[in-house]
């Protein structure tokens, strides 16, 4: 009988550690580019508040602001870092202020809600039409990022 108690004890010492691992799976994220965000979460929100500051530096320029952010398992932005603005300005707080707004519902292929590391590029005063916005938003653009 005596022999049995080690097995029992490392056993029962197993199941909480088997548990940990599991949640720490099913909360580690993987890196996807905006492009290919929607494999696993959908914006829900298509307008965010945000505010703008009165003034301060290249706040009329043509510019861009790449933050970086995981989307929890719960569709809320978490971990917000703004890594990137060009050119520099005073308008990194209100990409960051954004993107803390968005909201996410997952896709019919991430019903689990896995979490996912993303960014999302906010870009100012560009110019009408596609070209004029990819111009702006292209020194953005992060690598690293998987599809």
């Amino acid at each position: 009988m005596n022999s049995r108690a080690p097995r029992l004890m490392r056993s029962l010492l197993l199941v909480p550690a088997l548990v940990c691992a599991a949640t720490a799976w099913a909360q580690s994220s993987h890196r996807i580019d905006p492009q290919n965000l929607y494999h696993y979460w959908i914006r829900l929100n298509t307008k965010v508040n945000t505010d703008l500051p009165n003034s301060g530096l290249n706040l009329s320029k043509p510019g861009c602001a790449a933050v970086t952010y995981t989307i929890g398992s719960d569709g809320v932005p978490m971990n917000v870092q703004l890594v990137k603005l060009v050119p520099k300005s005073d308008l990194g707080n209100t990409a960051v202020t954004a993107v803390k707004n968005f909201r996410y519902g997952p896709s019919l292929t991430n019903r689990v809600g896995q979490p996912i590391d993303t960014y999302y590029i906010v870009p100012f005063n560009a110019p009408e039409g596609a070209d004029g916005m990819q111009k702006v938003m292209a020194p953005c653009k992060l690598a690293g990022y998987g599809g």
